[in-house]
């Protein structure tokens, strides 16, 4: 490993990570008003860097945030080539400093930072257990459908799911449906249909749609659809994606283990 593990990208400099704090006064410290993305480098060079900026742009322009696309990509390009060894970047996007009170300010001065950690290849393809949260995610939020600073749903429903001796919580939408984990996108393999909860209550992840273009090569129709448990409890595999992760299989949910095909992981 290099130099440059663990680092911050803020206002064109390289920093160590203590070096730099926010201000109190930071809509994204204050408010949580900002979005983030999460992508995993290699040899220098940041994983579907083209999607996740475009997702990320497509929330700031949601959220009225002014996004400057070239700066962002910079911070992302120069923490991938710090080390070639693999990392974890994390680029945030606040409105910037703020008077009290919720109204926008008047003439935004958005603030822009990434960090890079280290990424673990033990952190990619595991096996994990569920547990139901009771918290349920909103589709008629932005937060459940845009990568926001709003984090506290995901946080407390994580913290549930180790309360309850899991790995990490399956989370529904105000109707019951399946949605997604406290980080990652599902899918259920059935036959030859993939099945993955319908947009709404879910963020559209990178590695997600990846998927998704891929299974018809692989000869998988997908199927995006309301999903229950009784789907996750039928399927040959259930497993779920993430950008730092990739695919990580579902063993057992509610203390209740999943039937798996050896051969369909």
């Amino acid at each position: 490993p290099g130099t440059f593990i663990h680092m911050l990208w803020h206002n064109g400099t390289l920093h160590p990570i203590a070096d730099r704090t926010l201000t109190a006064t930071d809509r994204g410290v204050s408010l949580g008003d900002g979005v983030f993305e999460t992508l995993p480098t290699f040899n220098g060079k940041a994983f579907l860097k083209t999607d996740h900026l475009a997702r990320m742009k497509a929330s700031a322009d949601y959220f009225s945030l002014p996004f400057d696309q070239n700066l962002i990509a910079r911070a992302v390009d120069e923490l991938a080539r710090a080390d070639h060894e693999p990392g974890i970047i994390r680029v945030t996007l606040t409105r910037g400093r703020g008077e009290r009170g919720l109204a926008f300010p008047n003439d935004p001065k958005p603030e822009i930072f990434a960090t890079r950690t280290v990424w673990r290849d033990s952190l990619a393809f595991q096996k994990l257990r569920l547990s139901t949260s009771k918290i349920r995610r909103n589709g008629t939020s932005p937060t459940s459908s845009h990568k926001t600073l709003s984090y506290l749903d995901n946080v407390m429903a994580h913290h549930e799911a180790q309360q309850n001796n899991a790995d990490d919580a399956l989370m529904l939408d105000q109707d019951g449906h399946i949605a997604s984990t406290s980080m990652a996108n599902l899918f259920a393999l059935s036959g030859r249909d993939l099945l993955t909860p319908q947009k709404g209550a879910i963020l559209p992840g990178i590695i997600r749609g990846f998927i998704i273009e891929l299974a018809p090569k692989l000869g998988l129709t997908v199927v995006e659809k309301h999903l229950h448990l009784r789907d996750l409890f039928a399927a040959d595999l259930v497993f779920s994606t993430n950008s730092v992760r990739f695919m990580t299989m579902i063993t057992m949910i509610d203390g209740n283990a999943l039937r798996q095909k050896a051969n369909a992981y």
